[in-house]
């Protein structure tokens, strides 16, 4: 991964996100990103539009300056305008790496996502 986030990585079991210190929408992206062998956070499911200024505010506090969304659910649009709003930039169409590799195989398929950049506030 290019960012690593310690928060995440020094938790103990059974922590609750808040007390790690980080937005769980996020970790879950960082975790699921780990797991497929991706560079950066990949937001795989629906992002909460109450959610954004804290998934934001945590990356910035992290240190985490890029990630996608390969998230296909259905107001995407507004949600990616909602992070270009809030100081995100969109920077194209991307390809990574599924989470899971398909039954008898070691190898992720490659989906598209957009890859964000985050601004300093």
């Amino acid at each position: 991964m290019k960012y690593t986030i310690e928060a995440i990585e020094n938790a103990k079991p059974g922590m609750r996100w808040e007390e790690i210190g980080c937005q769980w929408t996020l970790g879950q992206a960082y975790l699921y990103s780990k797991e497929a062998g991706n560079d950066l956070p990949n937001f795989a499911e629906v992002i909460w539009d109450d959610d954004i200024e804290t998934i934001l505010a945590d990356c910035r506090k992290l240190g985490v300056k890029e990630f996608t969304i390969s998230s296909t659910f259905s107001s995407l649009i507004l949600t990616i305008a909602k992070f270009k709003e809030l100081g995100c930039t969109l920077d194209g169409i991307v390809k990574i790496k599924e989470r899971y590799t398909h039954f008898g195989s070691d190898e992720h398929t490659l989906i598209p996502a957009f890859k964000m950049t985050v601004k300093e506030a």
